[in-house]
């Protein structure tokens, strides 16, 4: 399976514009520049989209480890906090509350540092990964 996205950019860094677009249509010529980047401009970020496939994957890892112990969850939510800081990205943070019925936070917590050190994001991302996780 390969999944595939485009970029394309006119002018320079600072004054340019881009547009991102994916195979799937989900992106679509979205527009990013250095406002949405840097500051608060209409548009994505490259930074952003990072921390939704990471949200996505982990949660999605998560389901999957706690159904795989005999498990059902009621409903996974889970935020990612990229920080980009002197041209680089030294962590993200996740944030998951979960409700699942009949588990421990013992073994609850196992599931979820089993995930963060699993999923395929978090195996591809140089970067320090911090969490913290709540039964709700």
């Amino acid at each position: 399976m390969k999944r595939s996205a485009t970029a394309n950019w006119q002018g320079t860094g600072k004054e340019g514009k881009g547009k991102l677009s994916t195979d799937s249509g989900v992106l679509k010529d979205t527009q990013y520049s250095f406002n949405t980047r840097f500051e608060d401009g209409i548009g994505t970020n490259p930074e952003e989209l990072i921390a939704a496939a990471h949200a996505g994957c982990f949660t999605m890892k998560l389901s999957f480890n706690l159904t795989g112990a005999g498990f059902t969850p009621g409903n996974i939510d889970t935020k990612a906090a990229v920080t980009f800081e002197n041209g680089a990205i030294p962590n993200i943070h996740l944030t998951v509350k979960a409700t699942v019925p009949g588990i421990d936070k013992a073994k609850f917590d196992e599931l979820v540092l089993d995930a963060k050190q699993n999923c395929p994001i978090s195996k591809l991302l140089n970067t320090d990964i911090t969490y913290e996780a709540e039964l709700v």
